[in-house]
């Protein structure tokens, strides 16, 4: 397990060059090196787009992430798959959005099974279509997209190390993770005792797979869980950095969904906290040191010119075990948070480092969302883009090529409290809440009002026309999440 001290803030900031050219010809192999580049998604569980230092954060740092930035490209208008855990990372893996894809909401299996609803049989996910195209392909974190059918190995990792059940994913000190199908135990944790840091555990395994696999093309699949709560954090270098920084509003058991460690611990619901915002930045500071510590294994190894690294999250900021997104302005000033379809709930911060491609340090306004990755990926691996998808390939904007299409539009659908759905065509943003109870469309004009305060719908009848049309027809019906 990783020992943290206050060397590693001193990482190197290490980034990576690709040895494959695109010319106008398309995207071709350099004669030096006709291995695929490497491919590593690293996703946040819950960062909002505000939670990082280049994209305004004012109370902590984030130099290692923020040199993937400064070394590549940084996009503005990048949009998460959905507002919650699930369904967005359904929306990833399938390259579909939620009126497609099969996982639509967080929902338990039922029935004495484990684990979250899974993905079908039929589904056809990045991995599959990666180790199709030869990849060694590997998932270290947090799934969430359920057993069986639904299992990492069963939906195209060759490896999978970390949580399958997001609500085991609510504990940093479970006494244990999953291994493939095997089940591996933490050394000193039992629900009662807590000496291992799952993440530390998960980050092993994942820098692990990468000199493992050194040698072939690998797509490593990072999903952490930080800084998703429970808040809290090993007493190390790295929270003491926090202690006494800020002036705290403790999380007490007093909170209905707080349950400490102990013999009568309730499993999902999260611990205690007194200083919870110290504990919630020394999170994001943990997060931002495990990404130097990728980048510095791809660089020991001499991957660096031939990986891809990209980096987001799942969605907009939690407010839950203790977490204050407005104190830490988590949202950068967009409405929302978790579970909204405002762009506080689904906009997201999203990196991308390929230095002998992307021209340093540069800024995208191009609008994007997790189902253009599938795409993406399939025309960098030189492979056929799945007929099923709901993407449009980035990689012309990565290279600073012109020829960059656009969406007609953008889709979200979420089924809790009726139902919610949410356009996003041009500069127009139109939000639907009670979506089964006659709710009013709200309509945003984006670039006037990116905060959506001032909602215009009764001053353009024309668009909001057009939106319903939209939700009707990008909104195929779910048996099994039907909107309630």
């Amino acid at each position: 397990m990783f020992q943290f001290n206050n060397s590693y803030k001193f990482l190197p900031l290490l980034f990576f060059s690709a040895s494959m050219f695109i010319g106008a010809e398309g995207l071709c192999q350099s004669k030096n090196n006709n291995k695929k580049p490497n491919i590593i998604y690293i996703m946040a569980d819950d960062l909002g787009y505000g939670d990082l230092s280049c994209y305004g954060q004012q109370k902590f740092k984030t130099p290692n992430i923020d040199a993937l930035a400064a070394n590549g490209i940084k996009f503005t208008q990048h949009y998460s798959g959905s507002a919650v855990c699930a369904p967005s990372r359904s929306s990833l893996m399938t390259g579909q959005h939620t009126g497609h894809t099969f996982v639509r909401g967080n929902k338990e299996a039922g029935n004495d099974k484990k684990g979250q609803i899974p993905l079908p049989d039929s589904a056809f996910t990045i991995a599959e279509m990666l180790q199709q195209a030869g990849y060694k392909t590997g998932m270290f974190g947090k799934w969430g997209l359920g057993f069986g059918t639904g299992d990492p190995n069963n939906q195209g990792f060759d490896e999978f190390y970390g949580y399958n059940d997001q609500k085991l994913a609510h504990r940093y000190y479970p006494p244990y993770l999953n291994h493939n199908q095997e089940i591996d135990f933490l050394v000193g944790n039992n629900w009662v005792k807590t000496q291992t840091y799952a993440q530390d555990k998960i980050q092993d395994a994942t820098l692990n797979f990468i000199e493992e696999n050194k040698d072939k093309p690998f797509f490593a699949y990072i999903p952490f869980v930080l800084p998703h709560a429970e808040l809290i954090s090993p007493k190390d270098s790295i929270l003491a950095k926090y202690q006494g920084k800020f002036k705290e509003i403790p999380y007490t058991a007093e909170d209905k969904y707080s349950s400490d460690y102990g013999s009568d611990i309730v499993k999902y619901k999260y611990c205690t906290q007194e200083t919870p915002y110290a504990v919630f930045a020394s999170m994001v500071d943990r997060l931002d040191v495990y990404v130097g510590q990728i980048v510095a294994k791809v660089k020991e190894l001499g991957l660096e010119e031939n990986t891809i690294i990209m980096f987001t999250s799942d969605n907009g900021p939690h407010d839950a075990g203790g977490a204050n997104p407005e104190f830490f302005n988590s949202a950068a000033g967009f409405r929302g948070i978790k579970r909204d379809l405002y762009e506080g709930g689904i906009r997201a911060p999203f990196i991308v480092s390929w230095p002998t491609k992307i021209k340093r340090g540069t800024v995208t306004n191009h609008i994007s969302a997790f189902w253009d990755v599938m795409p993406t990926l399939a025309e960098i691996a030189l492979v056929p883009t799945p007929k099923s998808t709901d993407g449009i390939s980035f990689l012309p904007t990565l290279l600073s090529h012109k020829k960059q299409k656009q969406h007609p539009y953008l889709y979200w659908e979420f089924n809790i409290k009726n139902g919610r759905k949410a356009v996003r065509k041009g500069d127009w943003k139109a939000v639907l809440y009670n979506a089964t109870t006659n709710g009013e469309i709200e309509l945003y004009n984006l670039v006037s009002d990116p905060s959506e305060n001032i909602n215009v719908a009764n001053k353009h009848l024309k668009v909001v026309k057009e939106m319903k049309k939209i939700m009707k027809l990008a909104h195929t019906e779910s048996e099994v999440f039907p909107f309630k």
